[in-house]
Order: structure tokens, then sequence, then C-alpha cells
């Protein structure tokens, strides 16, 4: 997995819309919550998608971004997005091109690491985090990923 202090690499992939979405798409509007997850619909990416969710509007206002990457197809993730009124964008990686970049392949390449990363707008990696099962983990580093913005005095 990248650390901290790293590069995110760049991508572009298929969105939740029909069209494309790059890393420098996502970061023209400030610093991302780039979040990589196993798969829409089942019970762990479910309650992870839906955390986010109800704490989105705290994200977006502290100026924050979030896209969701995982290797199911774009209908799935329009499905999965509808279904659970998701109001973040959702990329489809079939190929675990993205997912092998950012090192959250599973173990022999079977399956997603649930992995969350903070990028800045220049693309360095602030923070990370990995824990497949501990879903809280992943919403105690958004949360602290947002007081810190807003202890930064970045609310909008």
């Amino acid at each position: 997995m990248l650390k901290a202090g790293a590069r995110a690499p760049e991508f572009v992939l298929p969105n939740d819309e029909g069209g494309e979405t790059s890393l420098t798409d996502l970061l023209k509007h400030g610093p991302l919550i780039l979040y990589f997850y196993p798969a829409d619909f089942t019970p762990g990416c479910t309650k992870e998608a839906c955390s986010i969710r109800d704490v989105h509007d705290d994200i977006r206002a502290v100026g924050l971004q979030v896209a969701g990457i995982s290797p199911q197809d774009v209908d799935s993730h329009q499905r999965f997005r509808a279904e659970h009124d998701l109001p973040f964008v959702l990329l489809s990686d079939e190929d675990k091109d993205v997912i092998r970049m950012y090192g959250v392949d599973g173990p022999f390449g079977v399956g997603v690491r649930r992995a969350t990363f903070l990028v800045n707008q220049d693309r360095t990696i602030r923070d990370a985090v990995m824990a497949d099962v501990r879903i809280g983990r992943h919403q105690e580093f958004i949360e602290k990923a947002v007081i810190l913005r807003e202890t930064a005095g970045k609310r909008a």
C-alpha cells in the first residue's frame, strides 16, 4: 500500500455516470478522500459507503472531495449509488490496474483490500489507512481529516 508522502499515481477510470474521471479531475476542487473497497452491495462495503454518505456534508464543507474505487462494472456502481443515495462518484477498475498501482490488491491477486487515502491537490498522499474488516477505522480516518481541515480554518 502506498504510504504517506508518496505521490498518488494518475489514473483515468470509467465513472458511474457513464463518463471517465481522472485523479486530476478529482483534485481540481480540493484534496481527495480516495477509498478502495472490495464490492458493491456487500454488507461491509454498504456500511462503509453509507457512513461516508452520512458525513458527506461535513466532508464537502471543509473542501474535501470523495471517490470510491472497486472492480465492479459501471452498471453495478450505478445501481449501488442509486440504491444507497451516495453523493460521491464511484469508479470502475475492472482490470484492477489502479488497485495494483495503489498497492491494495488482495492476497494472491484475489479481491481488494479496504483502504482509504487522503490525497493533497499536489498528488501527495497525506495519510492512509488499511483495515479490511474494521470499517470503523476508515470512518475515524475520515472524521480526523475533516477535523484537521476545520482546525486549519478550511470550513467553507
